[in-house]
């Protein structure tokens, strides 16, 4: 990856990282608390390396990839996390796949990214992230989960509240897409929706 990583800094541009908590702890659900995972309350964990505390694994992730990008030789290189989300429902062995913890998850992560502060190992680099996604993607494949990430369904009604007002109203002001397809509207129902999720981006962010 170095002569990628060397043209991202030759141009200025940030590493833009994937980062999943629920796919961390999906992958090993009996040695890592949930809690951690979903920005609750918990003793979090202590990195004897670095001397720094962990109380989310999130800000884990983003730290790790700071100290891969710092060993090798782009300390100054930020790093953006492009998607992160949680699940709303899952298959049977997927238990953490629940609207509970995907609206905890994602309400945590709004709370997280509104205080505008670092990482323990990045404090002046204030975290930037994009939530994933804005809809269920109901005709992909895979796992039931992975049809499952959207604050959005796939009609444009909301899947969850996560105390956003914004994504509160969306479904009192969107027309469902039956009834936007029987006037023949569908063009005009994509727009409002392309439109909704481009300005609850930019809310989100802030």
């Amino acid at each position: 990856m170095k002569p990628l990583l060397e043209f991202f800094s030759q141009i200025g541009s940030p590493f833009c990282l994937n980062a999943y908590p629920f796919l961390a702890y999906m992958s090993d659900p009996e040695n890592i608390d949930i809690n951690y995972a979903l920005f609750q309350k918990t003793k979090g964990i202590y990195d004897m390396k670095t001397d720094l505390h962990y109380d989310n694994m999130l800000d884990a992730q983003i730290d790790a990839t700071y100290a891969a990008l710092e060993d090798a030789g782009f300390k100054k290189m930020e790093v953006i996390v492009t998607e992160t989300g949680w699940a709303s429902l899952g298959d049977a062995n997927e238990a953490a796949a629940t609207v509970n913890n995907a609206r905890t998850f994602n309400y945590n992560l709004r709370k997280r990214l509104a205080k505008k502060k670092g990482t323990p190992l990045r404090p002046k680099m204030v975290v930037k992230a994009y939530i994933f996604a804005i809809f269920n993607e109901n005709l992909k494949s895979g796992p039931t989960s992975e049809r499952n990430f959207g604050l959005f369904k796939p009609d444009g009604s909301i899947s969850y509240d996560i105390g956003f007002h914004g994504l509160s109203s969306a479904e009192s002001s969107l027309l469902s897409l039956k009834a936007v397809q029987s006037q023949g509207l569908t063009k005009s129902y994509i727009l409002i929706l392309t439109i909704s999720a481009a300005a609850l981006i930019l809310f989100l962010k802030q």
